[in-house]
Order: C-alpha cells, then sequence, then structure tokens
C-alpha cells in the first residue's frame, strides 16, 4: 500500500450468528439504528444490496445537520463478505464536494470499505476495513469508525 493511503481496521466480537450480523448490513430498518458516530442518527437507509448496486445513506446530529453518503457495492460474498466504495454526496445520491459540507479540501473520496463476518462459536467476528486517501480527518476517521461499530454491536445485543 502507498503511504500516501491510509488502512482503518476495527474488530468487535459480536455476540449473535452471522445470520443476525449480516441483516445488520443489509436490512435498511437494521442499518438505521447503528450507522453513524455517537452524536448521530441515520434518518434514511435505501438499500440496494446487490453486486453493482448503490445504497444511499444519511447520518443526522443537530450540530451537523443531514449528511448523505452513498455505498456503491463491488463484491458480496453472502454471510462472508461485503465490499463497498463510499462517497459523500447530496440527499439525491449525486457526489458533492467535501468542502460544501463543511469538509477539509483533502476530505478522502472513494474510500474502499471491506466488512467481514467469521463465526466463531455461535459468535460473530466482525471486521471493517477502510482504504482512503491520507487526510487530515484520519484521526476522526478512526475515530467515528470505532464509534459506528461500537453502536452496532450495542444494536445487535438489543434485537
Amino acid at each position: 500500500m502507498s503511504k500516501d493511503f491510509k488502512e482503518i481496521v476495527v474488530s468487535r466480537l459480536v455476540n449473535a450468528p452471522v445470520e443476525t450480523v449480516w441483516t445488520y448490513w443489509t436490512v435498511p430498518e437494521k442499518v438505521q439504528k447503528w450507522w453513524g458516530p455517537e452524536i448521530f442518527s441515520c434518518p434514511l437507509a435505501q438499500l440496494d444490496f446487490r453486486e453493482g448496486g448503490t445504497s444511499l445513506v444519511c447520518m443526522h446530529s443537530p450540530d451537523y445537520g443531514h449528511q448523505y453518503s452513498t455505498w456503491l457495492y463491488t463484491s458480496i460474498v453472502p454471510l462472508q463478505r461485503i465490499e463497498y466504495i463510499q462517497n459523500l454526496t447530496d440527499e439525491k445520491g449525486q457526489p458533492i464536494d467535501p468542502v460544501t459540507v463543511g469538509m477539509p479540501a483533502d476530505f478522502p473520496r472513494d474510500v474502499v470499505t471491506v466488512v467481514t463476518f467469521e463465526a466463531v462459536g455461535g459468535k460473530t467476528e466482525l471486521t471493517v476495513t477502510q482504504t482512503m486517501p491520507y487526510s487530515q480527518i484520519l484521526q476522526f476517521a478512526i475515530l467515528g469508525l470505532n464509534q459506528t461499530i461500537e453502536k452496532l454491536v450495542r444494536a445487535v445485543g438489543q434485537n
């Protein structure tokens, strides 16, 4: 990997079988329970969950308003792996310049995300890897991904 790119890896052992955890990535109502860091809710998750499909998700907070992004699925191996490319967009799913929503000019675009699911004795080892160009917001990306996955773990536990 080039030094200009950074890989962020977050893993959690989720107290649920793979089949259950998988639905939290593939069912809109379940994505809405966890998508976004701690201060955000997810008012919208329009999923087109298939290779070549594009999902539109929105996270919202009183301080930052609505922030939309798309997930363009490049590979799906049922119950094992999801790969997608994430980008900031407007509410219609059209790409935007991150500066227009208050992000720095080097805000990463085309964030490659790989989610893997591994059965571990009735539980799931969930690993999310994001590869992105280096950006001054990298520390916030690491914090945000950790918080988001913690919300997912809690949501699954409340199921």
